[in-house]
């Protein structure tokens, strides 16, 4: 008995799908993230546009795996862990939504702020997302709904990984499709129904978390 409860469960398809559906999602609000990105694209260029990518995306996917490695282990120790970090994931995760969904028709602020310097972009790009509070939330949240419990090491570390390339990914097409002014027109047209896309996604999220036993 004790030996199938520890047998850890492995990660398919689905789970990678609804990962990466959750994570397109909230990478498309306009977030500190996103403005930061299609600032410094407008401003600096698509390579300093990409390279803050890099940084935010590293950020981002090292949040997930410190969550990855971490929370089995504190939910261990502490069960009452679990229902803080779930109730507090799912009250997030339902007030972006709203903030979306409310701010959608909104127009995104493209002040001239220039970043110098690749090296200064990337790190700019990460510490944003190192030091947004909110990132912790979302990687715990996300993870928690989403994925079994009990996964292995490998498992673990092709998700932190598959989280990092999807963040580069879009980032460095963010940049490049953005950087002309054709595309750049048409993202903003199009913003509400992008936004309020991901806020149905996220909000549906966070509602299975408070519902969830």
């Amino acid at each position: 008995m004790l030996s199938q409860v520890a047998r850890t469960k492995a990660v398919d398809l689905a789970h990678i799908i609804a990962f990466n559906a959750t994570l397109l999602a909230a990478m498309a609000s306009p977030g500190p993230a996103l403005l930061l990105a299609l600032k410094t694209t407008l401003t600096s260029g698509r390579i300093a546009g990409i390279a803050t990518g890099l940084g935010l995306g590293t950020a981002a996917a090292l949040w997930t795996g410190l969550a990855l490695l971490g929370l089995e282990g504190i939910f261990a120790l502490f069960p009452w862990a679990y229902v803080a970090l779930k109730s507090l994931g799912a009250a997030y995760l339902v007030f972006i939504a709203y903030k979306m969904w409310k701010e959608a028709s909104k127009s995104l602020d493209e002040s001239p702020e220039k970043t110098p310097g690749l090296r200064r972009a990337f790190f700019t790009g990460f510490g944003v997302n190192i030091g947004n509070p909110k990132s912790v939330v979302f990687s715990a949240s996300v993870l928690l709904v989403i994925f079994p419990q009990n996964m292995s090491i490998a498992d673990k570390m092709f998700i932190a990984l598959n989280h990092l390339a999807v963040e580069w990914v879009v980032y460095a097409v963010f940049a490049i499709a953005l950087s002309t002014g054709p595309a750049r027109n048409g993202y903003l047209r199009l913003k509400p129904i992008f936004d309020r896309a991901a806020a149905l996604l996220l909000g549906a999220l966070g509602l299975r978390l408070i519902f969830s036993k």
